[in-house]
């Protein structure tokens, strides 16, 4: 029941958010920044400080306002639909520099923009200012974040070894009671499955709420960074914040292969020390090992179309959840090692 109040609350939030829109022209072609290539947003929050930049959204306002006034004229367009298209329109002249934005910036946007995504890009804002390197600002947030959710993730890194010591007992009990489908056997084997759980201190929903948070969080960092062009266009070393492995790859920089191959890598690693046990068989073992596959796969590919910035927060994000998961397993076998000898 708790489950589907925050399946619930994670639907209606995202109803109510407003989401990165690429910059299409008047073509329905997409927009690009001219020194980088990448793909710009339309719906930014500040103004961008590049001139380039500036100037392409500038020269697309232009020309998609001249596009609509045209079909207005010609009757290609109601005025209902010209006034709705109009409210799209994102005139970079009308929006507050990036060096002078703030939470309130732009009024009230909706639930999502206006309680996580305003505050987060300021935050990275500030904090890149104070750090002079808006890719420091990405990675020290990161590890604050997760510094301050420590006492959650902790819990669900020790659910995952108690798992893994309560296998046998779990393995025996799914023994015992294979084939038995009748309801008293089934009920029967909850109850004692419920005994275990106590005795190696499981529980069950904890394995779902770190996932729950980490969810919107990285909604969050891909929503600021991708509509706060300070932050697109910043670098972090020989990297350029906004742009993608993919595009720089196509351009000839082959640098930006370390990051797809660092998130990679930091994915399968946190997959891999998350895993737990399976507690309803060995078929449903073998459904979660597939799914773990099946996202360590997708996750694969996409690391070739997320831009620096977005690669920074998951390696960093990957990285302290291996540290701390390898922390928790060395601190389990101590435990276990020191029963032995006592």
């Amino acid at each position: 029941m708790k489950n589907k109040k925050i399946i619930l609350l994670l639907i209606l939030l995202f109803i109510t958010s407003g989401c990165t829109r690429v910059l299409y022209d008047s073509d329905k072609k997409v927009v690009k920044q001219p020194e980088t290539e990448q793909n710009l947003t339309e719906n930014i929050i500040c103004k961008p400080e590049n001139e380039k930049t500036l100037e392409t959204y500038r020269d697309t306002y232009k020309k998609k306002l001249e596009s609509l006034n045209k079909k207005l004229e010609k009757h290609e367009l109601t005025q209902n639909k010209y006034d709705a298209e109009i409210d799209k329109l994102v005139d970079v002249d009308q929006l507050v520099s990036c060096t002078e934005f703030k939470v309130t910036s732009g009024g009230y946007e909706g639930l999502w923009t206006s309680i996580f995504v305003k505050p987060l890009s300021w935050l990275l804002l500030n904090i890149g200012k104070l750090l002079n390197n808006y890719g420091l600002s990405i990675i020290f947030i990161t590890l604050a974040i997760r510094t301050i959710m420590m006492p959650i993730t902790k819990k669900t890194a020790v659910q995952s070894e108690n798992m893994k010591s309560a296998k046998p007992e779990l393995d025996k009990l799914e023994s015992k009671y294979k084939g038995k489908t009748d309801q008293d056997s089934q009920m029967k084997k909850s109850q004692e499955m419920m005994i275990i759980y106590k005795k190696y201190n499981i529980n069950p929903v904890m394995g779902c709420v770190f996932a729950f948070i980490q969810i919107p969080l990285f909604f969050a960092f891909y929503e600021a960074m991708s509509r706060t062009p300070l932050i697109f266009e910043g670098t972090f070393g020989p990297f350029q914040l906004g742009v993608s492995p993919m595009t720089a790859l196509l351009r000839g920089e082959y640098l930006y292969l370390l990051l797809a191959i660092f998130v990679i890598g930091g994915t399968y690693f946190s997959f891999k020390l998350n895993a737990s046990t399976s507690s309803l068989g060995e078929e449903s073992e073998k459904q979660m090992k597939m799914m773990t596959n099946i996202m360590t796969a997708l996750i694969s590919i996409t690391a070739f179309s997320i831009s620096t910035g977005i690669a920074l927060y998951w390696i960093f994000n990957s990285g302290f959840t291996v540290i701390q998961n390898l922390l928790v397993k060395r601190s389990k076998e101590n435990v276990r090692n020191n029963k032995i000898r006592n």
